[in-house]
């Protein structure tokens, strides 16, 4: 154990730089993003198993439905934590089970049944915002940024604008991925399109004789 072999290990700064760079600014928001896609998709496919429990399968799809609905608000809670605090709730646990979740997820779409074979969609729709996240949390790491928000007060190095831009285009891509795993799922199926929201017109009115 010389010298070399401990200076081979990167570490991860003390404390957040005082001017963090707009580029790993945006990763954050990315991986943020994603986990809220993630969450609401995960939140779509629990409805979707517990209508398919009420359907046939019983118990199966119920845990099935608690499953899936507890992880999509833990993603959901763990996106706001990380967006608010710049942590990952679980430390490195939380990688490795974003890691099994997306293996879940494969073999929820390699092993689905005539009766899941609908939710094919809304699965892939997850495993990609599920690895995405990883990817994100990956090259934060692999970049030594520390995974916590700057101090209060610093103020990206980089041009604001081009963190804008970033935000933008990631907000679009993840609700991109998560809009067609919203539809496939039942809750999507069911849901009024944006037309029909008012009702039909009223058929009486003071200007109508």
């Amino acid at each position: 154990m010389s010298q070399r072999t401990a200076t081979s290990i990167p570490s991860l700064p003390a404390s957040p730089p005082e001017g963090e760079g707009s580029k790993p600014a945006a990763v954050r928001l990315f991986a943020g993003f994603a986990g809220f896609g993630a969450g609401t998709v995960n939140l779509a496919i629990s409805s979707s198993f517990f209508a398919l429990g009420a359907e046939g399968p019983g118990a199966v799809g119920y845990a099935a439905g608690g499953l899936a609905g507890l992880w999509g608000a833990g993603l959901l809670a763990a996106a706001v934590v990380f967006l608010a605090r710049g942590s990952v709730p679980g430390g490195g646990a939380a990688g490795w089970t974003l890691v099994a979740a997306a293996g879940i997820h494969v073999a929820a779409i390699l092993l689905s049944t005539p009766g899941t074979s609908g939710l094919n969609l809304s699965q892939a729709a997850a495993l990609l915002l599920t690895l995405m996240i990883i990817a994100a949390l990956a090259w934060l790491r692999r970049t030594s940024v520390q995974l916590r928000v700057p101090p209060a007060g610093a103020v990206p190095t980089g041009q604001p604008g081009r963190l804008l831009l970033a935000a933008f285009a990631g907000a679009v891509v993840v609700a991109g991925i998560t809009t067609p795993g919203l539809a496939a799922s039942t809750a999507g199926q069911f849901a009024v399109p944006h037309g029909e929201h008012g009702g039909a017109p009223a058929t009486g009115g003071h200007h109508q004789r």
